[in-house]
């Protein structure tokens, strides 16, 4: 379903006219007006039926015809998505209230008045194009937000829908999340989307051949982790990769979550830099040392002296936090 501009009348968008009309049975296309009519008003098969004076079973036929051209996108299709979509672009930001984006009535209120927006309308059909679908009111509603609410140019939403489309999502919430993920990194132009994407890339496939993992590409909760390492934590790649080579002398095995225990020890330190690492090094040798020399000089200090090294003491952390034959 395509969103309406005028909630007085029902627009047709011409890229259905054009791509999909011809194509259709003439019942199917009954269905699909009827559906523009109502996209506001929660209809079921039997209300449908009884007013086109179709059987149920015509209704359903033309339902699963249009979801399978991409018109049209059913309740279960929206819940699939959002269940499938990567742990690492759902907690990007973090702000749920912007997810939402506004409540309907004024997501559709800022749709009705950027109806005359060249660009917005452009935008729109460039959109609509790469994604090979005719948009229903929720997907133009979240276009219409990132564009107008948070004043994203249209160029750069341009470049967002081409970058998500290229990267195999399609899923609006895929597409919305990353904008307002691009938003808050304070991305402003299609270069420095570019040199972001970039960049991600770049860091993610020298974390995978810092763990010997050169075969194949990082998975969607190795991306989360790598993200939130780069820009959660705001570690430098430096920074990341000596976790990464820490996690390999101590365990001899890739381990994403090992490392992120190592990362998430010096975040809670103050770590920034390699220095900083180098100097959380030397404090723990000095207070380790100063337990030896206490230990040989006390012959009173029967009891055990804690003197765990510190890859060590993490590994046990993260053995103690997933579990002892799991730390992979």
């Amino acid at each position: 379903m395509i969103c309406s501009f005028r909630t007085e009348v029902t627009l047709v968008a011409n890229e259905f006219i054009d791509s999909y009309m011809a194509a259709a049975n003439g019942e199917y296309v009954k269905v699909y007006l009827y559906l523009l009519r109502h996209q506001q008003d929660n209809v079921d098969v039997e209300r449908i039926a009884d007013d086109l004076n179709h059987t149920e079973a015509d209704v359903r036929r033309a339902l699963a015809y249009w979801e399978r051209m991409g018109a049209l996108i059913s309740d279960r299709e929206e819940k699939t998505v959002q269940e499938k979509l990567p742990a690492q672009e759902q907690n990007l930001t973090g702000k749920e209230a912007a997810r939402e984006l506004t409540n309907e009535k004024d997501g559709q209120e800022r749709i009705d008045r950027l109806a005359e927006d060249e660009d917005f309308t452009q935008l729109l059909y460039i959109a609509q194009k790469y994604m090979n679908k005719i948009f229903t009111s929720r997907e133009c509603q979240v276009f219409a937000y990132l564009y107008d609410e948070l004043h994203m140019p249209a160029e750069l939403l341009e470049y967002l829908v081409e970058y998500c489309v290229q990267s195999g999502h399609t899923s609006i919430r895929y597409i919305e999340t990353v904008g307002l993920n691009w938003h808050e990194k304070g991305l402003r132009t299609v270069e420095e989307a570019r040199v972001y994407a970039g960049s991600f890339t770049k860091s993610s496939f020298a974390v995978m051949r810092c763990f010997g993992l050169t075969d194949r590409k990082p998975g969607d909760g190795e991306k989360q982790m790598i993200e939130k390492w780069l820009s959660g934590y705001g570690f430098s790649l430096e920074v990341v990769l000596e976790a990464c080579n820490r996690t390999m002398a101590a365990i001899h095995s890739p381990s994403f979550r090992y490392a992120d225990k190592i990362l998430e020890e010096w975040k809670k330190a103050g770590v920034r830099t390699v220095r900083d690492i180098e100097l959380l090094d030397e404090k723990h040798q000095t207070r380790k040392d100063r337990r030896t020399v206490k230990k040989a000089s006390n012959q009173f200090h029967n009891f055990q002296q804690r003197d765990t090294d510190y890859d060590a003491m993490v590994l046990d952390q993260v053995k103690s936090w997933i579990g002892t034959e799991s730390v992979r």
